[in-house]
């Protein structure tokens, strides 16, 4: 669990620097929010991350990580996670 500055780190990090390394990338799918104003999010290769040794890596690992907003709906955690800066996928975009 990452709280505070460790939080917004990662968040800042995955946006800005992470996300648009994916290959193909074309944005997060709005399909992911729980329903409850949380956000998960799936990974499947953890070296685009720049602070990653790419020389030490015998294999690519995914993982799984969840926005756990203060939003009571869908709408409200979107509207918020759009203004931090998500990368989402423009409306009407095939998945």
């Amino acid at each position: 669990t990452l709280r505070g500055a460790r939080m917004w780190e990662f968040l800042d990090r995955f946006i800005n620097v992470a996300a648009p390394t994916i290959r193909d990338f074309r944005g997060l799918p709005f399909k992911s929010f729980d329903g409850r104003g949380n956000y998960t999010c799936g990974i499947s290769d953890h070296t685009i991350f720049p602070e990653i040794e790419l020389d030490k890596v015998t294999r690519t690992i995914g993982f799984d990580f969840t926005i756990v907003t203060t939003a009571q709906t869908d709408a409200e955690a979107r509207e918020l996670l759009t203004l931090l800066g998500f990368p989402f996928r423009k409306t009407g975009s095939a998945a």
